[in-house]
């Protein structure tokens, strides 16, 4: 792609996120959303292949449904109550709003678009819709945190963490196997929404982070199936290892750092006196604990050919190593700053 219109894009995309996040009114939120979907579809389709097309369409489809749910949702409640703010909107209109919002972050049963389109695009741009792309509904859902429904929110959350472990474990692609994990991620995140946003945010935080982190290896091994994995074992065996931390560490394993929001989420239930929605939510996801184990142990390590077939070794690129050093560190030894970042939030 141009270079020009690569840059064009990008910033487009920090705009429409930006203009989201600063909105006191709910079309300049409408407008920010509209701004990321199609600032992120060139970027989809910056290789003209047909899968790409395909990935490209439903994503734009899916997203300008959700787009247009959310500006019913403000004209209603604009109509009802004569006021745009974001603060004040009636039960009819957030129900609708949270629906759309969460559509556009591809939470379980909304949730079809997501692992067809990630697989359909490249690692780069799969990188920007998994982290970037979900900041903006995010944060809506973060504003309104005190007037979404309760029942609606444990629905969809338990929901999402049931599909996600279910769907990844017959995947050998990575790149669904990743948007099944984003999709179990949010149901946690979701799940404790109306309890405590800030700990929604906490745990959002660290999972940019842990995603970022592996789609970085991932474009640094040029990995997008799970046999390639194992053949970059023996060329790359320190980012290889750091990557399958990184995919314990997506499980919620200690002592890595995605233990800390799954620890957290589960108390703060269990204070809310929801023991058996902890419950729950821990046993959906084992789901979840059992293709990251998997795809860990099985594939990465037991699976031939684990020997070079030549005597030159083949090395990565060093574009992205730096950043991605930095993203794989954070995603592994953040425990310990927990309490440091939840005294901020």
């Amino acid at each position: 792609m141009n270079p020009l219109a690569l840059t064009i894009f990008l910033l487009s995309l920090a705009i429409g996120t930006t203009i989201t996040l600063s909105s006191y009114h709910w079309l300049l939120a409408w407008v920010g959303l509209e701004i990321n979907t199609l600032a992120i579809i060139p970027l989809m389709t910056k290789t003209p292949h047909p899968r790409a097309i395909e990935a490209a369409t439903k994503y734009f489809l899916t997203q300008a449904a959700a787009s247009a749910l959310v500006l019913f949702s403000s004209l209603i409640n604009a109509w009802q109550t004569g006021e745009w703010n974001i603060d004040s909107i009636s039960d009819l209109p957030m129900n609708a709003l949270s629906i759309a919002l969460m559509m556009k972050l591809g939470l379980a049963p909304l949730h079809f678009w997501m692992p067809e389109v990630l697989q359909g695009i490249s690692l780069s741009t799969g990188l920007i819709l998994s982290t970037w792309q979900k900041i903006a509904p995010m944060t809506l859902l973060l504003q309104t945190s005190h007037l979404i429904n309760l029942d609606l929110t444990i629905i969809l959350g338990l929901t999402s963490i049931l599909v996600g472990g279910w769907g990844g474990i017959g995947q050998t692609q990575l790149r669904k196997i990743m948007a099944f994990s984003s999709i179990g991620h949010l149901g946690w995140m979701i799940i404790v929404l109306k309890f405590n946003p800030s700990l929604t945010l906490f745990n959002f935080i660290l999972y940019i982070i842990m995603t970022a982190s592996m789609f970085l290896s991932l474009m640094t091994l040029s990995t997008t199936k799970m046999s390639e994995i194992s053949t970059s074992w023996s060329k790359t065996p320190a980012l290889t290892a750091s990557t399958l931390l990184i995919l314990l560490s997506l499980a919620g394993l200690p002592p890595l750092s995605g233990f800390a929001p799954k620890l957290l989420i589960t108390l703060e239930l269990v204070k809310q006196n929801a023991t058996l929605l902890a419950a729950l939510v821990m046993l959906a996801s084992l789901l979840a604990l059992f293709f990251y184990l998997r795809l860990t142990y099985i594939v990465s390590l037991t699976l031939p050919p684990n020997t070079p077939n030549s005597f030159s070794f083949w090395r990565t690129s060093n574009k992205s190593l730096p950043i991605t050093a930095i993203m794989n560190t954070l995603a592994l030894i953040f425990l310990p700053l927990t309490t440091t970042l939840l005294i901020f939030l």
